[in-house]
């Protein structure tokens, strides 16, 4: 039974929004009750969540689809629709959250790095509530027969890519005692066997040393040559060695697997490491020869050491089946990963000081206002973007209150006037979704002009063409 998955794609969808209602006063001796519509619920959020007691993605592994509670209709005597729930997706931390190109399924850009319990991300927001025709009051008219549609969620797919939050992570050659080490040095009890590839997902162990420091360890299934290219197991496990501050590299000094050369198995783990990340040929290591207890050893147990030696590594020579060695092994690791944690700590601020976090959030609504103008060939024109097509699809086309107020949204987020710069002229054939206009160079008043339309963001970025 399959019960670690590190890799998922899933598709995510908000609630829709509900429609604002209608309506206007009715009562008894009222004779001209002014409208009482009410808004629309806002649809709920998917949200992304790290969370400490999960260890892997395997909630996500069979079920792809997920969709958040929707807002309810506004109703008269300005009664709002309750907004939808939201839907928070569980994940372990560590989580690194992509969105994918829907056609492709490659993915585009990195949405957010969930590092922190608690930290959540907003992946897929709801639509919002259509308004109620108690927003459209003005000095002349005093009873708008309008009311905005809610506007449908945004529904794409996204890459869930989980790696482990380890302090420390075992690497090696299959079957060099990996698992053997993890299993003596803390309570973890991974499958152990004497034919390689027994480890076939990563498995973490909690570690104490006896100077109280403690550290999280990850044994990562054996490495081959060729495992950045995708060789062997080791090319969908190497993305948690990424996160871990300190590598400890398992050398089998008996050479008993296939009869390898232990000096020539560090080298070559190490070129892998380096060619899947740079910044693994510099992460500090620790080298630990494992198998001294046994007979004929010896000369082999120096030329590892010689070999960490000369690359600036400490070097530990222990016996998983004996025991020698592991304690001073495990307090030296101990020491090294308090002092990186102390260090990193320490960068990491100075960095958030230079580059504050990055805003999500306002990385999305951005992109939400982004404008792309495209002729068509002739006078035909294409407008694209999430937030005007937002306001079309929550207008009212059987209403001519409706189709005004959109041209006044239309005006507020200065549509007109980019639509002149991209080479838009007069009569020409403006499209948006499944709607056609034919463009006039705005000269009349707004009779919207005076509400304050607080949901129009202005568009900051304009898009010609094809850029």
């Amino acid at each position: 039974m399959v019960t670690f998955t590190d890799l998922s794609h899933i598709n995510v969808k908000g609630g829709d929004g509900g429609a604002g209602c209608m309506s206007f006063r009715r009562e008894a001796y009222v004779p001209k009750g002014g409208p009482d519509g009410g808004d629309g619920g806002h649809g709920g959020d998917v949200i992304v969540e790290a969370d400490p007691q999960l260890s892997s993605l395997i909630d996500y592994r069979y079920k792809h689809h997920f969709k958040a509670e929707r807002g309810t209709h506004g109703q008269g005597a300005r009664k709002h629709g309750k907004d939808g729930e939201d839907l928070i997706l569980k994940v372990p931390l560590g989580t690194v959250v992509r969105e994918l190109d829907h056609e492709t399924q490659k993915p585009l850009y990195q949405i957010a790095d969930l590092t922190h319990p608690g930290e959540r991300v907003v992946v897929a927001p709801g639509g919002i509530g259509g308004r109620g025709n108690i927003h459209f009051v003005t000095s002349v008219r005093r009873s708008p027969d309008y009311a905005e549609k809610g506007a449908p969620a945004q529904e794409h797919w996204i890459e869930l890519e989980m790696k482990l939050m380890a302090d420390a992570a075992l690497v090696g050659m299959p079957s060099v005692g990996k698992s053997s080490l993890i299993a003596r040095m803390s309570a973890a009890r991974p499958k152990i066997a004497d034919y390689p590839f027994t480890t076939l997902v990563p498995n973490l162990g909690m570690v104490r040393a006896r100077n109280g420091h403690s550290f999280v360890v990850a044994d990562v299934p054996g490495l081959i040559e060729g495992a950045s290219e995708g060789k062997g197991l080791g090319h969908e496990f190497l993305r948690h060695i990424e996160r871990t501050a300190l590598i400890m590299h398992v050398v089998d000094v008996t050479g008993s697997y296939e009869g390898r050369d232990p000096v020539h198995d560090f080298e070559v783990i190490n070129d892998e490491l380096a060619a899947y990340a740079e910044d693994l040929a510099v992460r500090p290591q620790i080298v630990v020869a494992n198998k001294c207890d046994m007979p004929g050893t010896e000369e082999n147990v120096e030329r590892v050491r010689a070999a960490a030696e000369k690359a600036g590594y400490p070097f530990f020579a222990v016996s998983c089946v004996t025991g020698a060695g592991i304690d001073a092994h495990i307090d030296a690791t101990a020491e090294e990963g308090f002092e990186l944690r102390i260090k990193a700590a320490e960068e990491a601020r100075k960095a958030a000081e230079e580059k504050p976090i990055r805003d999500w959030e306002a990385d999305r609504r951005r992109r939400d206002r982004r404008i792309d103008i495209k002729n068509l060939g002739g006078n035909v024109w294409r407008v694209s973007g999430v937030g005007v097509e937002r306001m079309v699809i929550q207008t009212d086309w059987d209403n001519e209150e409706g189709i005004s107020y959109l041209m006044h949204r239309f005006e507020r987020i200065g549509l007109d006037e980019r639509l002149q710069k991209a080479g838009v002229k007069d009569g020409d054939e403006v499209r948006i979704l499944g709607y056609a206009f034919t463009y006039e160079s705005p000269d009349h008043d707004d009779e919207y002009a005076e509400l304050k339309d607080s949901d129009d963001e202005v568009v900051e970025e304009f898009i010609e063409g094809d850029e």
